[in-house]
């Protein structure tokens, strides 16, 4: 945030300025500097949001709330970058409930399109009118596309290379050589009259196969708090689903268990079916999960979920117990969103830990290669390490 008057102004005066933002108008009366110009327009638009019931803010002063919140949001459109606009409007939806603007297709259009809209017009979708509903549509489409486009490319890349890699064979066609390995194997047969190798062994990568690999199961609790995280779900979902080598299913929960596979192709349908909210059972959702495996030993089930089970959580760990000894890999994340440590449930996530399932929150770019690690069976602990991940612990 600067003002085209920085450069004109001495450090001190520079730093005056700068706390009296921070400080708002009380800060002015104790010898702080006035703002003239766009530090004046910037101060009122954070005045707005965080002094919401003096004169200017968006429940005092006078005259309708929706035309003062949409000249609100122009505003800090045109005072700040994309990353700070999302914060301010998570602070409004949140710090002064206006959630009932997003119900007006006037105001929807006004707003920075981005994760946590998404998530509020999820938690919205059973009272949105119908005036409403093609501009919230459009909105969550714009969301999706682009972050489709963020990550969508390197969750191909990273599944499709991990499966590759899985399965090697010997007999390679010329396309399907491992040139690194292959040379590795052969340098016993360096030929120095002809600077070259012959290779007499070749190893290359697994033949494309059309036939499935890998079994992979999203496991999404639909909790308020999960929000974010059934956004991402339902992108990398559709982007695995689009892989032949994958089948790929997508389940969420709450009290009640829904299978949202057929829709995977298209996640803007997938959000549009989720309710956010209501109980969370996740031993029924894991029996659930049980029911569709078909070879546990190539099969992944991601569980997302905070862990607060309302179900029975005895039975819960027996199901996880017997998935992981029949060969499933079993993944709890506690969160899969860009934000800092959850809150989650840390005795539940321990004694999943204890039975062999790591748990852990992990971001949307670390994602493609958390599912590479897995269909490699690498060892998932050792891996979030090395990411600085850290991990819940079995008790000791």
């Amino acid at each position: 945030m600067t003002s085209p008057t920085d450069a004109d102004q001495s450090p001190d005066q520079n730093r005056l300025r700068r706390w009296r933002l921070v400080l708002g108008e009380p800060a002015e009366a104790d010898g702080g500097c006035g703002l003239t110009g766009l530090d004046a327009q910037i101060d009122a638009a954070l005045g707005a949001l965080y002094d919401p019931d003096g004169p200017g803010g968006l429940r005092g002063g006078s005259g309708a709330s929706s035309p003062r919140v949409a000249r609100w949001l122009g505003d800090i459109r045109r005072y700040f970058p994309a990353s700070l606009i999302q914060v301010m409007q998570k602070d409004a939806f949140e710090r002064l409930d206006l959630k009932s603007m997003l119900l007006q297709p006037e105001l929807l259009e006004a707003v920075q399109p981005d994760v946590h809209l998404v998530a509020t017009l999820m938690s919205l979708r059973g009272i949105i009118p119908a005036k409403t509903r093609d501009t919230a549509r459009a909105v969550v489409n714009r969301v999706v596309a682009a972050l489709m486009a963020r990550l969508e490319e390197p969750m191909r890349a990273a599944v499709s290379g991990a499966l590759n890699r899985a399965e090697r064979n010997r007999r390679p066609r010329h396309a399907e050589i491992d040139w690194n390995r292959t040379i590795r194997a052969n340098l016993r047969h360096w030929q120095a009259d002809y600077q070259t190798i012959i290779p007499e062994q070749r190893i290359g990568y697994g033949r494309k196969a059309r036939r499935t690999q890998r079994e992979v199961i999203l496991c999404i609790d639909q909790s308020g708090s999960m929000a974010n995280s059934v956004v991402y779900s339902s992108i990398f979902g559709a982007v695995m689903a689009s892989l032949p080598a994958v089948k790929t299913h997508l389940v969420v929960f709450d009290t009640a268990v829904v299978d949202l596979t057929e829709q995977l192709s298209d996640p803007v349908e997938v959000l549009f079916g989720v309710q956010l909210g209501g109980g969370t059972d996740i031993n029924r959702a894991v029996g659930y999960c049980r029911e569709i495996i078909r070879e546990p030993r190539n099969s992944i089930l991601v569980l997302i979920s905070d862990l607060y089970e309302g179900g029975v959580e005895r039975n819960l760990l027996q199901r996880a117990a017997e998935l992981i000894q029949s060969g499933v890999q079993f993944i709890c994340l506690l969160a899969l969103s860009d934000e800092g440590a959850p809150s989650y449930d840390h005795q539940l996530a321990a004694k999943l830990a204890a039975l062999g399932a790591p748990a852990f929150a992990c971001t949307p770019d670390q994602f493609p290669n958390l599912m590479a690690a897995a269909i490699r069976r690498e060892d998932l602990g050792i891996w979030a390490a090395k990411q600085g991940i850290v991990t819940a612990r079995a008790p000791g």
